[in-house]
């Protein structure tokens, strides 16, 4: 049991590190090997600035990163396709759109994972950056997408 709650937390810690990873990278020009080793090197259970960055499964998160850049198109259309009329990716704020940007890859490219537990991680990974509202607002659309893509 103990080994699951240690895989369960370092996944949490890498989904967490890939939403701060993606929006770096579309803040910045900064090449995808560069930001994966910024990450791996200075991130991934470090301390910054006296934030203790808990460890986080590096595959997962590499994949994370590395699968949203390859299939953006794919993952933004799957998203576009749930949101409200007269919404667009771009009228979501920053952070917003890398949450719902790994939340959707690993709906589509991780069968692996249940659906509920991908849906329950990224709205706890939008508490670290909004309040209840827009926590409500990624479970929607996330349900939403995985009806799509998850058959």
């Amino acid at each position: 049991m103990a080994k699951i709650n240690e895989r369960s937390r370092s996944r949490s810690a890498a989904r967490l590190a890939a939403v701060q990873a993606l929006y770096q990278q579309e803040m910045e020009t900064i090449t995808l090997p560069r930001l994966l080793d910024e990450f791996h090197r200075h991130r991934l259970g470090a301390t910054v600035d006296d934030v203790e960055y808990a460890d986080a499964e590096v595959d997962f998160f590499d994949d994370l990163v590395r699968g949203v850049d390859a299939r953006r198109d794919e993952v933004d259309a799957a998203i576009s396709d749930k949101l409200a009329a007269g919404w667009s990716m771009a009228r979501l704020d920053k952070p917003m759109r890398q949450i719902l940007r790994a939340g959707t890859y690993e709906l589509i490219a991780r069968p692996d994972v249940p659906t509920g537990s991908v849906i329950s991680e990224y709205v706890d990974v939008a508490a670290a950056f909004y309040d209840k509202r827009e926590k409500g607002f990624v479970n929607g659309l996330l349900d939403a997408v995985a009806k799509a893509v998850r058959v």
